[in-house]
């Protein structure tokens, strides 16, 4: 399992930069991120190396930020791998509320981060059905 900050930030120029530089600055790896907007303020979730040192430095830096349980799932890099992963959370019948591309930096797969109401439970359902979970 992994942890994911959720940073709610103003829709401004230069916001991502000076989170980006907050994290550079604390030596914190970006691990995958994805970014939802809206006119005036977004949400920019990030797996990063050291959850709880960006969490304190983000904050110090008046960041309204909250800390998740996430799943990341590895998967194959070929055509049709993450519908392959779709369908069996579909069969599941689990719901996924959102996910983002991440990668292995050892063995160069893709991994899906994904967030869902019960991210133990879904995670024991997709391990059952083969597929490796990552935890950082």
């Amino acid at each position: 399992m992994l942890k994911q900050v959720s940073i709610f930030a103003e829709n401004k120029k230069g916001t991502m930069q000076t989170i980006t530089g907050i994290l550079e600055r604390e030596q914190i790896n970006i691990l995958g991120s994805v970014t939802n907007d809206s006119a005036e303020y977004g949400i920019i979730r990030m797996v990063v190396s050291d959850t709880e040192k960006a969490m304190k430095a983000l904050s110090e830096a008046g960041y309204l930020c909250r800390s998740t349980d996430v799943l990341g799932i590895q998967i194959s890099d070929h055509p049709g791998a993450l519908n392959t992963l779709l369908k069996s959370i579909q069969d599941s019948n689990i719901n996924v509320n959102y996910l983002y591309l991440s990668f292995s930096r050892d063995s160069a797969s893709p991994i899906i981060i994904l967030h869902t109401d019960d991210v133990m439970e879904v995670e024991e359902c997709l391990v059952s059905r083969g597929f490796v979970s990552v935890s950082k």
